[in-house]
């Protein structure tokens, strides 16, 4: 299952970047470091462009940057922004759309490969990635490290936001991997978003069906060691066909 602007509508999007932070905060710096690094002077694609709060400054650094967003409402702000227009947006799923063009880097943040609810898309997901790339390309997901050892055993819920007005509780089902946020706030609808996690291991075994191998696993953008205790991973995987002298992530 992917979505559109059924769940990103023209409402998200007009207050996903106030709610979900701005493309000055240092996180977002952070990344666009490594990703700039990572491209390499060669062209980016990302993954669900969304607003732009990522592609905005990586283009910034002169990076060409493209984009595949699957909600209009989510592209027409990312054009409405300064230099938006500049960017090329594919409207479409990210596991079958194509760009013209290989690129030296595909990503995909803030936990958005969760948004496949199926294994069998997030490996499409993985395909179409290693689609774009060119020999020796990256592709880099940012996303969660199952929150399981939070929940006590035989439970399935653990409160992941609260705050004022607003209380997201998150639910798992252990045997699918299928998990839902459930929203509500003071004074609106209540709204309950499905995902499916996949644990890093089990990413790398897409990566590796679609012709790429991991080169690293960091616990963030500021690249610290990924460990047992780790709340999320930036990971990287190098198509591995024609991969040639270029060199090594660390």
């Amino acid at each position: 299952m992917t979505r559109g602007d059924g769940i990103f509508d023209a409402n998200v999007a007009a207050t996903y970047d106030s709610l979900h932070g701005g493309s000055d905060t240092a996180d977002v710096a952070r990344m666009v470091d490594v990703l700039e690094w990572l491209a390499a002077g060669g062209a980016a694609l990302e993954f669900a462009i969304g607003t732009g709060r990522v592609a905005l400054p990586l283009a910034a650094r002169g990076v060409r940057v493209a984009g595949i967003e699957i909600s209009a409402a989510m592209a027409a702000v990312l054009a409405g922004k300064p230099g938006g227009a500049a960017i090329d947006v594919a409207l479409g799923d990210m596991t079958q759309t194509r760009v013209p063009g290989a690129f030296a880097l595909v990503y995909l943040v803030y936990n958005t490969l969760d948004n496949l609810t199926t294994q069998e898309a997030q490996v499409a997901c993985f395909e179409n990635a290693a689609r774009h790339l060119a020999p020796g390309g990256r592709f880099v997901v940012e996303t969660l490290v199952p929150p399981l050892q939070k929940i006590p055993f035989g439970e399935n819920a653990v409160v992941s936001e609260q705050s004022d007005g607003h209380r997201c509780v998150d639910t798992f089902d252990v045997v699918t991997q299928a998990y839902a946020s459930h929203h509500t706030w003071d004074g609106k609808p209540p709204l309950t978003v499905p995902f499916r996690y996949a644990w890093p291991a089990e990413l790398d075994l897409m990566a590796r069906i679609a012709g790429m191998k991991r080169e690293a696993r960091w616990a963030d953008w500021a690249r610290g060691p990924f460990t047992a205790t780790s709340t999320r991973h930036v990971s990287v995987w190098r198509k591995t066909s024609g991969l040639g002298g270029g060199g090594k992530a660390v």
